[in-house]
């Protein structure tokens, strides 16, 4: 692939911009300066730095990112700072082809919840994680207004009713961790749905942290704020359907 054209497929601009970075000087491949645009090189794996910042080539971005609180999942925030400005300028300028958009978040998260966010530009793996019709589980960790009891994860295993769908939502999985803590796993993506469920078991959440989604754990040693690539064992993992 053209030098100029793998650094417009990582989002270090439009081609012109790319072409620019190069003729000018800014780029080294492998740690050697390269200053022709037009040179080939093996994407897959190739290693460049643009203006001293070191990068390496991904044909499809797949992230996790420990979403810190006060941040909204959205491209156009309204209240809160966007979880976008989070990564590095190229992930969020990673152009769309066809299917692919650019990196997006799989499904959100309230600006005050914390936790495990995933981030693609690859259209099939998010829907795969994101659609309702796979089942991918997200496990929450809860901490509740008031002490919790049996009879409250007995009901959210059971299920209970939400006031915008008459059938009832139900806990794949619901476990007290403390006297006012929650571990509680869900298959659907509703609107505000873990706080909406503890409501409708006479609770209310005071904190919210989501720790895995499917066999993704969040890494202890991710701090808030921070972001990495999927290893290639993750993403193996992700995309596993028998989760």
């Amino acid at each position: 692939m053209e030098l100029q054209d793998i650094l417009f497929s990582q989002g270090f601009g439009p081609r012109r911009v790319c072409l620019g970075l190069v003729q000018g000087g800014h780029v080294t491949v492998e740690g050697a300066p390269c200053t022709d645009p037009y040179a080939d090189f093996p994407a897959e794996g190739l290693r460049f730095s643009v203006e001293g910042k070191p990068w390496a080539y991904h044909a499809r971005a797949y992230l996790m990112l420990h979403k810190p609180a006060g941040y909204e999942c959205s491209q156009k925030p309204s209240a809160w700072p966007s979880i976008y400005t989070l990564l590095p300028a190229p992930l969020r300028q990673r152009p769309s082809k066809g299917a692919n958009p650019g990196v997006q978040a799989i499904g959100r998260l309230d600006q005050d919840t914390t936790g495990l966010l995933l981030l693609s530009d690859d259209g099939a793996f998010i829907h795969r994680m994101s659609s309702p019709k796979h089942h991918v589980p997200k496990v929450y960790e809860v901490q509740a207004a008031d002490a919790v009891d049996d009879r409250q994860v007995r009901q959210l295993l059971a299920g209970v009713v939400l006031d915008d769908d008459p059938r009832p939502v139900r806990a794949a999985a619901c476990e007290a961790t403390g006297p006012h803590a929650l571990r509680l796993t869900l298959t659907e993506g509703k609107y505000h749905q873990v706080k909406r469920m503890l409501a409708a078991v006479g609770n209310r959440v005071v904190a919210l942290h989501r720790s895995r989604i499917g066999k993704l754990e969040l890494p202890h040693d991710l701090p808030p704020g921070g972001w990495r690539w999927l290893t290639n064992a993750e993403l193996a993992a992700a995309s596993d359907r028998g989760q």
